[in-house]
């Protein structure tokens, strides 16, 4: 890796990791805080470092880290944090593989970006129904579970979850889009 791809690569890391420092506290946002954007990050991050594979083990390790210290220095409930906790993992890398598949839209087209916008929505819900549904049969707080309860609670919880992912995603795709296509913008012009 010469200097300009590693200063390329540090420049889109670092965003990365930075923005879920600053959402993950709370999980879901509220008058002082922003929603969670965990899920968009792990898309981003396949989008642009599929095979860094270092790089989600890092997420992973922030995400933990972010939230034990949120719930042992500022009162965070640890309502969310049992058994079914590791289920992160494979949510988060559907999200990473979701992003792994649409690095195949480069163009900022908007059928490619109509693609990409549709295979995050496809994958925010897939990591909706591991993480909420291991939640939900794993974690000891629904004993007397029922479908009625587990759809209720679905209404409830996925318009926020998805919708928070698909605002943060899009954004982010549409920056990258914008980045990568810069060059030849550029190129464009001065011709």
């Amino acid at each position: 890796m010469n200097t300009k791809q590693w200063l390329s690569a540090q420049t889109l890391t670092l965003p990365l990791i930075a923005l879920m420092a600053l959402t993950r506290s709370h999980h879901i946002g509220d008058a002082f805080s922003l929603p969670d954007a965990s899920l968009a990050v792990f898309f981003l991050a396949g989008l642009v470092f599929a095979r860094r594979w270092w790089l989600f083990g890092f997420l992973m390790l922030e995400a933990v880290v972010i939230d034990y210290i949120a719930i042992t220095h500022f009162n965070v409930s640890a309502f969310c944090v049992s058994p079914a906790y590791v289920f992160l993992i494979p949510a988060y890398a559907v999200m990473w593989f979701a992003g792994s598949f649409c690095v195949k839209f480069k163009n900022l087209a908007a059928g490619e970006m109509l693609s990409s916008m549709g295979v995050m929505l496809l994958a925010t819900s897939s990591a909706f129904l591991l993480s909420n549904g291991s939640f939900y049969l794993l974690s000891g707080r629904y004993p007397d579970s029922s479908w009625t309860q587990y759809i209720s609670r679905v209404m409830q919880y996925y318009p926020p979850y998805t919708s928070a992912a698909l605002c943060y995603g899009v954004l982010g795709l549409i920056v990258i889009k914008l980045v990568r296509a810069l060059p030849a913008l550029m190129a464009h012009k001065a011709v």
